[in-house]
């Protein structure tokens, strides 16, 4: 009982080190540092192929970091690994719908987890600097990741503003802990795609 006590506390610091190590740079959109490329993680997509609520709140913020020049070019980083699930087709169609030039746009068919985002944005595509657009409940997992592998990654929440939702702290509470020991172990990404497969 008191080593399962132990392992519990183990856990939940490991877990809160990963939450607070970069939470100084989770910023307001406004206040948030220019950077060449902003990096969206994918989310699901709902039915009829289009993105999730969760993800399409992910994509408007990225648009006004575009449009606001924060950032000249978005990555799009989803999981197409089903034919019927293409996240990064679906990501990609939103923002050229929606104004952003081909040019500025960027997908990696291979983004299998918020670490294979991180790593193959900085490996493939060469991400030196970033914002990373999720909601605030990843941002810290994610940031962690991020500059662990190289970036110098800052956050910004695509639910600023709105209520915060308990919903995910259980999951990330343990997300955050993986994420930690991937990070020391130093993990290939679970794809070996070299680069994305242009589509529109």
């Amino acid at each position: 009982m008191l080593a399962g006590a132990l392992s519990l506390l183990g856990v939940l610091a490991l877990s809160r080190f990963v939450q607070v190590r970069y939470a100084d740079r989770i910023l307001p959109r406004q206040g948030a540092p220019e950077a060449p490329m902003a990096l969206v993680f994918g989310a699901g997509l709902a039915p009829g192929g289009v993105p999730s609520p969760v993800l399409a709140q992910r994509l408007d913020t990225a648009i006004a970091l575009w449009r606001e020049k924060k950032v000249e070019e978005v990555l799009v980083s989803g999981d197409n690994s089903d034919r019927f699930h293409d996240e990064t087709r679906a990501m990609r169609r939103y923002l050229l719908e929606r104004g952003l030039p081909e040019a500025a746009v960027k997908g990696d068919n291979a983004g299998l987890s918020t670490y294979d985002s991180c790593v193959r944005a900085y490996s493939v595509f060469g991400m030196r600097r970033a914002l990373l657009v999720t909601q605030r409940f990843h941002l810290p997992r994610a940031l962690y990741i991020a500059n662990s592998v190289g970036m110098d990654a800052w956050g910004v929440a695509a639910d600023e503003g709105r209520p915060s939702t308990r919903r995910y702290v259980l999951r990330e509470t343990f997300s955050r802990v993986l994420a930690l020991l991937m990070v020391l172990m130093d993990l290939e990404p679970a794809s070996s795609l070299p680069s994305p497969v242009p589509e529109r």
